[in-house]
Parts: C-alpha cells; structure tokens; sequence
C-alpha cells in the first residue's frame, strides 16, 4: 500500500519535469510547439533504444509513459522486438502496433470530447 501511494509524487515529479521542460522550451526558444513534440518523441525513441528510458518508467511509471516521450519510448521498443522477432519488416511494423492502443484511445476520447465541447477555430 505504501508503495503505491509513493508511486504517485514520482509519477507527478517526473511528468512535471517533463512538461516544465517543454515549457521552458516554449517560453525561451523560438522553438515552435511541433518541433517540441518531435523532440520530445525522437528523445523518447533514442534513449528507449539505448535502453535508458525503462529506469526511468521502472521509477516513475505513468509519468513516464504518459508524456510524448513514452509514446517515442514505446515506438522504439515495439521496432526492436518486432526486429528480433520478425526481421526487418518487424522494424518498421512493431513501433506502430505496440502504440496502436494509445493511438486508437487517443482519437476515440478525443473525438468524445469535440462531440462534449463543440470545438472552435482558433482565432
């Protein structure tokens, strides 16, 4: 029980990290928001492959897989095992079935929550 309930700060810390980090990226640099999000996944993919990032998820769980870098994370370690498995077409095939869940939830809530809220054009 204890465990659990510390499993919730790490998660918090780390996610909160992470996001400070994007924003400070947002608010410092003329980085625009697209190429954040491609950072932040292509640093999920490199240190998934160099095998640094499953510490980090091992520690703090959720908020570790939850942000764009665990998305890179799960990409790259889909590829690899995919490759071990299945040669060179797993390569290319494994990143996109091991993130198909998340994918797959990500528009069916997001298509909810425009059906909920009555999404508008930016101004």
């Amino acid at each position: 029980m204890l465990e659990m309930l510390m499993m919730y700060p790490k998660a918090f810390l780390v996610g909160g990290i992470l996001c400070a980090i994007g924003q400070l990226l947002i608010m410092k640099t003329k980085l625009t928001s697209a190429r954040i999000l491609v950072g932040y996944v292509t640093c999920g993919v490199i240190l998934g492959a160099i095998g640094l990032y499953k510490p980090l998820i091992d520690f703090a769980g959720a908020g570790a897989t939850v942000p764009l870098t665990g998305f890179g994370y799960t990409l790259s370690h889909g590829a690899i095992e995919a490759a071990k498995s299945e040669g060179i077409l797993g390569a290319f095939t494994g990143g996109v079935v091991s993130a198909a869940g998340g994918i797959a939830a990500a528009v069916f809530f997001g298509y909810l929550a425009a059906l909920v809220f009555k999404p508008k054009m930016k101004q």
